[in-house]
Order: C-alpha cells, then sequence, then structure tokens
C-alpha cells in the first residue's frame, strides 16, 4: 500500500463564509459568516500579526483553566445573536456558540468534504457512505449534495437534530440520509451481523466521549477495534475511508499504519498528514488535527 504525507488546507471556504484573519499568543481571530470571535489556540504560540487585545470580535470564549475546550462566552457586541446562518457550496447551516468553545462545525474538515464529493460523483455508481461521530452533519449533508446515500451517526440526538434542521435549510430534507443515535462500536457490530456495507466511511471519533446508554470511548484503546468493524464494514468496491484525530498523543504516522493495518488487503494509498487552516493575509498556517485517508487506486 502506498502512504505518503501531504498537509490537507481547508481553503475550501468562500471569504465571506469563514477566514482565519489572525493567531498568536494562544489565541485565533476568526471571521465566521456575519460574526468574529476570539478562541484560545495552544498551538498559537508565535506573535500574532496584531496584538491580541487589539483585536476586534463579536465575542470571545474564556477557557476554564487548564480547559481550553470549557469556559464561557464573553459576548462584546452585545447585539450578537447566540446563532447565525452561514454556507458551504449551497449547505446551509446554522453556527451557534456553545459551552465547547465550538461554533456547531469544524471548519477545517472542509477538506475532507471537497475530497468526499469528488470521489462520490465520479464514482458513476450509487455510492453509500457511513459517517460516525457525525456531530451537526455538515460532511453527511455534502456527501448528500453530491449524490450519496448517507447514514450518519452521532451519540447526541441534539446534534442529530440539528443536522436534520441543515439538511431542511438545505433543501436536502428528501435526500437518503439516515439520522440515527447511538453507540458507535455498537452500531457497527450490528450493521455487520445485518449484512450491510459501505463503499465509504468517514471517522471523526474524539479523545474521549460517552454513548447513548453511557457507553465509554476512548481513543487509543477502542480505536483498533473499531477499524475492524469498519474493514468488515467495507463494500466490495470501497472508495475511501477518513479517520481524523484531535487531541490525541498521537503522530499522523501512527494514525495512518493503524488504518493501513485493518486495509492493507485493500491496496490503494493512504495520504497522512496534518489539518490546517490559511490565514486570509499572510502565508502563515494554523494547525488543527491529524489524520489520515485511504482512497481505492
Amino acid at each position: 500500500m502506498d502512504m505518503t504525507s501531504t498537509l490537507f488546507l481547508a481553503d475550501q471556504w468562500a471569504e465571506d463564509q469563514y477566514a482565519l484573519l489572525d493567531s498568536g499568543d494562544g489565541h485565533k481571530l476568526e471571521r465566521f459568516g456575519t460574526q468574529t470571535v476570539i478562541r484560545p489556540d495552544p498551538q498559537a504560540f508565535w506573535p500574532p500579526a496584531t496584538p491580541v487585545e487589539a483585536w476586534q470580535a463579536d465575542a470571545r470564549f474564556n477557557a476554564k483553566a487548564g480547559d481550553d475546550d470549557r469556559g464561557q462566552w464573553e459576548l462584546i457586541d452585545r447585539s450578537a445573536p447566540e446563532s447565525w446562518q452561514m454556507s458551504w457550496r449551497g449547505i446551509q447551516f446554522q453556527a451557534r456558540r456553545t459551552p465547547f468553545r465550538h461554533l456547531g462545525l469544524f471548519q477545517e474538515h472542509s477538506v475532507h468534504w471537497d475530497f468526499a464529493q469528488t470521489r462520490i460523483r465520479s464514482a458513476g455508481r450509487k455510492v453509500r457512505l457511513l459517517n460516525l461521530f457525525g456531530y451537526t452533519g455538515m460532511m453527511s449533508l455534502a456527501a448528500a449534495q453530491a449524490g450519496a446515500e448517507v447514514t450518519h451517526l452521532d451519540a447526541s440526538p441534539k446534534s442529530n437534530g440539528y443536522g436534520k434542521d441543515h439538511a431542511a435549510m438545505s433543501d436536502l430534507a428528501n435526500a437518503p440520509i439516515r439520522w440515527i443515535a447511538d453507540d458507535a462500536m455498537k452500531f457497527t457490530a450490528r450493521e455487520i451481523r445485518r449484512g450491510n456495507r459501505y463503499d465509504a466511511i468517514v471517522l471523526d471519533p474524539p479523545k474521549f466521549g460517552r454513548g447513548t446508554k453511557n457507553e465509554t470511548w476512548r481513543f487509543e484503546e477502542d480505536l483498533p477495534d473499531l477499524l475492524a468493524n469498519v474493514r468488515a464494514l467495507l463494500s466490495d468496491e470501497p472508495l475511501f475511508v477518513i479517520l481524523t484525530a484531535y487531541a490525541v498523543r498521537l503522530s499522523h504516522i501512527a494514525l495512518a499504519q493503524a488504518l493501513a493495518g485493518h486495509l492493507e488487503d485493500l491496496g490503494g494509498r493512504i495520504e497522512m498528514g496534518e489539518m490546517a487552516l490559511p490565514h486570509l493575509n499572510d502565508t502563515r498556517l494554523l494547525p488543527t488535527s491529524i489524520c489520515a485517508r485511504w482512497s481505492a487506486a
């Protein structure tokens, strides 16, 4: 199996929908549609182009000590709404400030939405895609927009509800998407027993999580078994598998080799590396996560 290192650069956004305006001193300044926000980012430990105290924003996320994900939002512009509409290539969705500093999407994943759409449209046949840990559904909607039949799974019924809302906003309410709230390990095991197969599988697992019945997920412990299930669920003519990882002490090489260990018999190629966001007005890049992406020859 061919393995290559690459940079997964999320530059697929229209400038008026998302832009990384500046970063540094442990923070980043981003524009999401009509709102600009300041969020902590420990990887941004270089000097910013403009001092952080001079940044202009609608809201700032103040993290709890020792935890960059949890905290609370400080409204700088008191009139800024809690949620607002954005779009990506015709897919409409709501951005919203959450207690975990996120805004209802991971914008760096646009590099994979673009890849998935290209592969699905060029397949020349019906494609069945399984989106595990699907969050608010952007990958599911991108795949459905390209013509795929999608099974979207997330342990959070609330996230799935947002995904359904986004489908309706995007004229995809009648698209073939199954929205399922379940534990990923249990669901994939049941799908194997049912004999269901998929041509493409996307995984965006957290470092730690809980299923619908309080099942625990630990990345390093549970990923190998999940990858074994992924291999068993692939069809006879698979197109791709995308695996991303956040906040884990792993190299992208380790992630890619774990994926390759389960897909070796399929041949094809694996691209591995970091996902990153470009800045709007300079050449700096902000790394966000690691990933490995297998595709058929």
